[in-house]
């Protein structure tokens, strides 16, 4: 897979140092009547990173990036893409931005060529530009096989690549990308993400990322967990993890609902929940132990299977868990 070249004369200019923020939004506010779908977002994000905005449907994830993307002006807020005022300098700063949304919103009737044609002329790049730097896009995101291809007979994987393809026609430093992955299979998730990691690596893209999955999430630079247009807690996947060391405990046995029941009757046990055929049980600060120590016995007595019984690294799916049921943790 090729990387893509540079084109200084497509690219803005910029008044940034290369060190600085491409992406510094302060203290964002967006109200849709009585509902505040963000309150008080502040995020950075630098030249080869990724920011992943994860959290619950209507977390206020979307809404967020539309506001980047200058889709939607805040209420309050401030917001500079690669140092640009998004409110005063609304053209050069949407110049540097690509954006692709969670819906399918190309023209289905056209070719994938004719599609990022369209794009690149709105963009204003010259007729002798576009088509060597289509074809070099087409080729970095595996779709130069399917020039001539409706984009309405692409599958769904396909689709998302080609709309990758359209937010990269202009060569933007910041992309903004929500939940690009949802609905296509495993195998083209991953393809996917190996695109976006040689983006931010070989191009030096600053990247904003909505995803449902704690797999993608993972693989962030950084995260934030939204919760009703809130930043709940920010941090690296593993300063994230850290805040529920020592608390995470696996169990294995049958009956599961059993075993689940007994568990959660324990009063130092805050939840337990099925993770396939496994049980996770996050328990209060500083009660592993006890719990290990008193658990395994009374499992026993009442007839369930247990197989095994340890403390674990907590998952981030452990953690989105806890702030989901309000629980308060620092990173």
């Amino acid at each position: 897979m090729p990387a893509l070249m540079p084109d200084e004369e497509t690219m803005p200019a910029t008044t940034l140092p290369e060190d600085d923020f491409l992406v510094d939004a302060q203290d964002l506010r967006k109200s849709f009547g009585d509902v505040r779908a963000v309150d008080g977002v502040t995020l950075r994000v630098r030249a080869g990173e990724i920011f992943g905005l994860v959290g619950s449907d209507g977390a206020g994830k979307t809404t967020t990036l539309r506001l980047l993307v200058g889709a939607l002006r805040p209420d309050t807020g401030r917001i500079l893409i690669g140092g640009y005022d998004l409110a005063r300098d609304v053209e050069r700063a949407r110049a540097q931005i690509g954006y692709l949304s969670q819906r399918f919103s190309l023209y289905e009737d056209l070719t994938v060529l004719e599609n990022i044609r369209f794009f690149a002329e709105v963009r204003g790049i010259p007729a002798d530009r576009w088509r060597p730097r289509s074809m070099e896009i087409l080729e970095f995101v595996g779709l130069a096989e399917f020039v001539n291809r409706r984009a309405g007979q692409l599958s769904g994987g396909m689709k998302q690549k080609l709309g990758l393809a359209t937010a990269l026609v202009h060569r933007p430093r910041v992309l903004l990308l929500d939940e690009p992955t949802t609905g296509v299979d495993p195998v083209t998730r991953q393809d996917f993400w190996q695109l976006i990691i040689r983006l931010t690596t070989q191009e030096n893209v600053a990247m904003v990322i909505s995803t449902p999955y704690m797999d993608e999430a993972s693989r962030c630079t950084r995260l934030g967990f939204m919760r009703e247009g809130r930043f709940m807690i920010k941090g690296t996947p593993s300063e994230l993890r850290a805040v529920l060391r020592g608390r995470v405990l696996e169990l294995r046995g049958h009956p599961m609902t059993a075993l689940r029941r007994i568990a959660s009757e324990d009063a130092d046990v805050e939840d337990a929940r099925a993770f396939g055929d496994r049980l996770h049980l996050r328990v209060r600060p500083g009660r592993a132990r006890a719990v290990l120590r008193r658990l395994p016995r009374r499992i026993r007595t009442q007839g369930v299977v247990l197989s095994e019984a340890r403390l674990i690294q907590p998952t981030l799916e452990d953690v989105f868990i806890a702030l989901a049921d309000g629980v308060e943790v620092e990173a």
